[in-house]
């Protein structure tokens, strides 16, 4: 018995120390899971220090790997732009060698084309055409041209052939045309006569711009013009009459256009412009002249004249139309006695 009550004491004595020795197997385990904590803290506090420290190397890195990517790009761009402009020199100097070369060829073609115009003798004239004359010969218009026929087509300057040819006055206008390979065309407009002057016992020829054309003995049943102011010396072929008798030449006009109206201008002998407000013709067929006054109204006048001739018919004598036809002038007419 003894014995086993020493068994007993035994059992629950090893008890006791056994729960001792968890409690601080517990302890142990909680200084260590302490100890643990802190070092997982520490090496977590390490490791997050060590990423700053990565992270700053990182972007310091990163601008050095910055920086030196842009020194590279503005190395490059600065060696493209020198490459660039070296190019762009080179284009350059290139252009304007083809241009020159271009300029050279064009000067060699048109020098060798003119060479060859010139001497060749496909471009010698063989025919000189006069068209449009009328009343200037072609052999006359041909010969003041100076042109001869086996001369180079290209060896004359048209502003001289054409000052020649209208050194004749019943030329207004000349137009020259080369019609390659031989041939040169003289187009001319010519002035016309229209009226004769008084000189000297002679006729001297006149267009409607006043233009005197010619000196003749025949009248060529042209209405004559009286009194022209313009000086004697001056009345040669070529020059015009003076500013004056210009303005009278206009109302000429103005009286002969109204009488073809009226049929009358086949009648026209002779106007007299002596003086200017008081005009007056003279119709040879019916011998009466006819005082149309200053020009004015003539349509309304030139009525009056033709009734008045029909009135008078056979009667030689003078017809006043020269008043004021709106404040009660009346027509009439004086037979000569």
């Amino acid at each position: 018995m003894p014995k086993k009550i020493k068994e007993m004491e035994n059992y629950y004595m090893g008890q006791e120390e056994k729960e001792e020795t968890l409690e601080e197997m517990m302890k142990r385990k909680k200084e260590k899971q302490k100890e643990r904590e802190k070092r997982i803290s520490k090496r977590k506090k390490e490791e997050k220090k060590k990423e700053e420290k990565d992270e700053k190397f990182e972007l310091d890195t990163e601008m050095v790997i910055n920086m030196t990517n842009k020194n590279k790009v503005e190395k490059e761009e600065a060696q493209r732009k020198k490459i660039t402009k070296q190019e762009k020199k080179r284009k350059k100097r290139i252009k304007k060698i083809k241009f020159f070369l271009k300029i050279f060829l064009l000067v060699g073609i048109i020098a060798g084309s003119i060479t060859f115009a010139l001497t060749s003798p496909i471009f010698n004239i063989k025919n000189i055409n006069v068209i449009n004359n009328n009343i200037i010969p072609s052999d006359t218009i041909i010969s003041l041209s100076g042109l001869k026929t086996e001369e180079n087509i290209f060896k004359f300057y048209k502003g001289n052939v054409i000052k020649k040819i209208k050194e004749n006055p019943y030329v207004e206008s000349i137009e020259i045309h080369r019609k390659l390979p031989a041939t040169i065309e003289i187009d001319v407009k010519e002035r016309v006569a229209t009226y004769n002057i008084d000189y000297m016992g002679k006729y001297a020829y006149i267009n409607n711009q006043g233009y005197i054309l010619e000196i003749s003995e025949d009248s060529k049943n042209m209405p004559v013009i009286q009194g022209i102011e313009t000086d004697e010396e001056e009345m040669t072929p070529g020059n015009r009459l003076n500013n004056d008798d210009l303005i009278s030449l206009e109302q000429v006009i103005k009286i002969i256009n109204v009488a073809k109206d009226y049929g009358l201008d086949g009648q026209v002998t002779t106007i007299d412009i002596s003086d200017k407000n008081n005009y007056s013709i003279y119709l040879s067929e019916e011998k009466k002249k006819v005082y149309l006054g200053d020009g004015n109204n003539l349509s309304n006048k030139m009525l009056y004249v033709q009734a008045i001739i029909e009135k008078e018919k056979g009667k030689s004598g003078e017809i006043f139309v020269n008043g004021d036809l709106n404040n009660k002038f009346n027509p009439y007419f004086r037979e000569e006695v």
